[in-house]
């Protein structure tokens, strides 16, 4: 008769790669039913964007078979619950997870391109995804998801009024650009845009989020530090291009978050317009703004390369006309933002298995 501790046992010898430990030890493995040689249980990850979901499968079948009995039928459930790391008593966002901010030391280099394919690619995979456009000055979610002129509605939660997000190809959307009048600038003083940031973030019902990506605007200032000083921000991204005066801009947005006041941990770099390759010539790569430099950037400060992003013309007309890449299908985009996709969710993951717990900050500037 297999039993469940002979189950159990076998699948010690499986090991999620990214958190250096077995999938028993890290409570992954629920669910275990045994009926004669049939076994079946459910391995429960921690990102429904996890690539190695298939490796992992094999690997809990192939134990059983080795460890337990060759002629056992082997059905393994996969699952996922994203795992945080707040240890802040929740008292802003409370249902959101994780905080993931997406920066760039200058504009121009597609931060909110990248950004608005990152909060898709997150959900297409099955997680519960926001997207916060911090940029007051510049806002451009409201096109790139086609929702120019829409309004949020308002609710109350706890009898305090909330306004209720935009949802749009599954990803709840707040930005400045769905409450101003598209054709007006917004001219206010640093301590205005600050305010409205923090409104976005306390007054905004977000519910319950396995993500929320916040599309910082370029450089390093007001509202940055406002950021990190109302929410326990998980960790940064930093958006490039290959060239060197980018990479520069880069390095101090890299290096704002390192600071010691700061600390928000580098969840990745990401290399837009990393090489272009015409439709009529799908195998020919031309690196017109420089070859590898998000890459070297990334191993020269010791953080992970979350992939790199091509020039596609299909990418800035998705952008353009509100259906963005990935859910455009466009082959070679999609793909590169489901891999950077994937590469985040693990690298969050394993920020939270290994780092400090995420904090609101205090700072003294």
């Amino acid at each position: 008769m297999i039993t469940e501790f002979q189950i159990l046992e076998a699948l010690k010898n499986v090991d999620d790669p990214d958190l250096g430990k077995d999938i028993v030890t890290l409570n992954m493995v629920k669910d275990i039913r045994v009926e004669g040689k049939k076994v079946a249980f459910t391995v429960e990850l921690t990102t429904p964007a996890c690539p190695m979901k298939d490796m992992i499968r094999k690997a809990c079948e192939s134990s059983v078979k080795i460890f337990v009995d060759k002629d056992a039928e082997v059905e393994v459930n996969m699952t996922a619950r994203v795992n945080s790391n707040r240890k802040d008593g929740g008292l802003v966002l409370p249902g959101v997870k994780n905080i993931i901010a997406v920066a760039s030391g200058k504009g121009g280099v597609g931060k909110s391109t990248v950004a608005a394919n990152l909060s898709l690619a997150l959900a297409r995979e099955g997680a519960k995804v926001g997207l916060l456009d911090a940029d007051i000055y510049g806002p451009s979610a409201p096109i790139m998801f086609g929702i120019q002129g829409e309004r949020p509605m308002m609710t109350t939660v706890n009898e305090k009024p909330m306004i209720v997000p935009i949802e749009k190809y599954g990803v709840k959307v707040m930005s400045i650009g769905l409450l101003v009048d598209e054709k007006q600038a917004v001219i206010w003083r640093g301590p205005m845009a600050t305010s409205a940031l923090r409104q976005f973030i306390t007054d905004v019902y977000w519910e319950d989020l396995d993500y929320l990506i916040l599309d910082l605007p370029p450089g390093t200032g007001d509202i940055h530090l406002t950021m990190v000083q109302t929410i326990p921000v998980t960790g940064a991204v930093v958006v490039t291009t290959p060239q060197a005066v980018a990479l520069a801009d880069a390095k101090k947005g890299l290096m704002m978050f390192r600071q010691g006041q700061i600390n928000v941990p580098i969840i990745g770099i990401i290399e837009n317009m990393a090489y272009f390759t015409p439709a009529e010539l799908p195998d020919n790569k031309y690196y017109i703004f420089g070859k590898d430099g998000g890459k070297q950037l990334a191993e020269q400060f010791e953080v992970p390369f979350l992939g790199e992003v091509p020039l596609v013309q299909s990418i800035r007309e998705g952008g353009d006309k509100g259906i963005p890449a990935v859910i455009d299908d466009e082959a070679v985009s999609k793909a590169a933002f489901e891999h950077i996709a994937q590469a985040v969710a693990r690298n969050v993951a394993i920020r939270n298995a290994n780092l400090d717990p995420t904090k609101v900050l205090t700072i003294k500037v």
